[in-house]
């Protein structure tokens, strides 16, 4: 079979099982962004480029980090933002994925044991896929089965716990201080990926490892910039030794081309912002919490959603892309997640509620959820019935 219709029936099989993904430019009234502060149209945000731009410096960068492409620029934001996290040090990747994977894969060894939460992001899962390290994968904040598992498991070398703070899908959170408690009574080390965190908990936004009074003793946290720091890429904070050994040993830092220096404005200028937004984080609470009551009065499954992000289980594929696409038709930017994003049985619209919506528009958003969903089961129900 050539090559090109192997993967021709595969894209066929996912358009049959509902899972088939495309590109669309999302709408004015948008419910998938990560813009969480809505700092990304910030006019304070494009001057700090344009300014940075008017500057001296190379508008390009010509390698590597380790080759051409360095600036004092990065160096005074790395240890800049370390001091606002409350770490000793930290390094910036190119994105959330490559820290993630970078981290895990350079820090873990084969002979170290891993325990995973099963609801941990594909960039999480694929560094320690690369590690080699032995895999524990725990159900999702079962902390009774993780305490176990570090009973039983042989400590013949390191051991890591890996969560995320603010889980992407289920927008609950992970309650961090037992979680610490845990693996200092087991000897482990605790790596948090901050991504939906940073910005939004913990004073100044600091983060939910902040929050928790765990900054500093913590191995590692990955805070995205991508998100509600409305720039991009990411930084991996934790030990001055640590920040030695990503840059000698972490392959997707080694190897990856550096941003140019003005870019750095840009991330500085996001996390600036996002620290003195405190009356942006108190709407964009009160608006997820506004949003969740709307829909539990509708009696939809939110999983346990405590955070920005609230999910809307629908079950099947088809449900959830029908109900997406009404959705959409009406000019609300909702998308459908299903497998292998979430468990199978589990599809859902994941609503990114922002400082920036209104209470009528998320009044009108659950309104016109619940009118799609209820369309949908009666048309499937016809169907069904021919």
């Amino acid at each position: 079979m050539r090559v090109a219709e192997r993967l021709r029936r595969e894209l066929a099989e996912l358009e049959r099982r509902s899972e088939l993904r495309t590109l669309e430019v999302a709408p004015d009234l948008d419910f998938s962004s990560n813009d969480y502060l809505g700092l990304s149209v910030d006019p304070r945000l494009k001057q700090a480029v344009a300014t940075a731009l008017a500057g001296s410096g190379p508008a390009a960068a010509t390698g590597s980090r380790l080759l051409s492409g360095h600036s004092e620029r990065w160096t005074e934001l790395e240890s800049d933002f370390a001091c606002w996290i409350g770490a000793e040090a930290a390094l910036f990747f190119t994105s959330g994925y490559l820290a993630n994977v970078g981290l895990l894969a350079a820090v873990l060894s084969p002979e170290d044991t891993v325990f995973s939460d099963s609801a941990n992001h594909a960039s999480l899962i694929d560094g320690i896929r690369l590690s080699k390290a032995r895999r524990v994968v725990f159900p999702h904040l079962d902390l009774n089965f993780l305490e176990d598992a570090l009973r039983r498991e042989p400590a013949t070398g390191a051991r890591f716990i890996v969560v995320e703070s603010v889980f992407s899908m289920d927008g609950d959170r992970a309650p961090l201080a037992d979680l610490a408690a845990l693996a200092e009574r087991h000897g482990a080390e605790l790596i948090v990926d901050e991504a939906h965190a940073a910005g939004v908990f913990g004073p100044g936004g600091r983060g939910a490892v902040a929050e928790a009074g765990l900054a500093g003793r913590v191995f590692a946290t990955i805070c995205t910039c991508g998100k509600a720091l409305a720039s991009s890429g990411a930084l991996v904070c934790g030990s001055e030794t640590l920040r030695q050994f990503l840059i000698n040993r972490a392959r997707t830092f080694i190897f990856s081309t550096a941003l140019p220096p003005y870019f750095s404005a840009h991330v500085r200028a996001g996390w600036e912002l996002a620290a003195r937004a405190d009356a942006g984080r108190a709407r964009l609470f009160a608006n997820a919490e506004l949003l969740r009551g709307e829909l539990r009065a509708r009696d939809f499954d939110l999983r346990g959603s405590e955070s920005q992000i609230v999910p809307v289980v629908l079950g099947e594929n088809e449900r959830a892309v029908a109900v997406a696409e009404q959705l959409r038709a009406r000019g609300f930017g909702v998308r459908a997640i299903r497998p292998p994003t979430v468990p199978p049985g589990t599809a859902r619209l994941r609503l990114s509620v922002t400082a920036r919506h209104d209470e009528a528009l998320l009044r009108e958003l659950a309104a016109a959820i619940e009118s799609a969903a209820r369309g949908q089961a009666v048309a499937a129900k016809g169907q069904a019935g021919r």
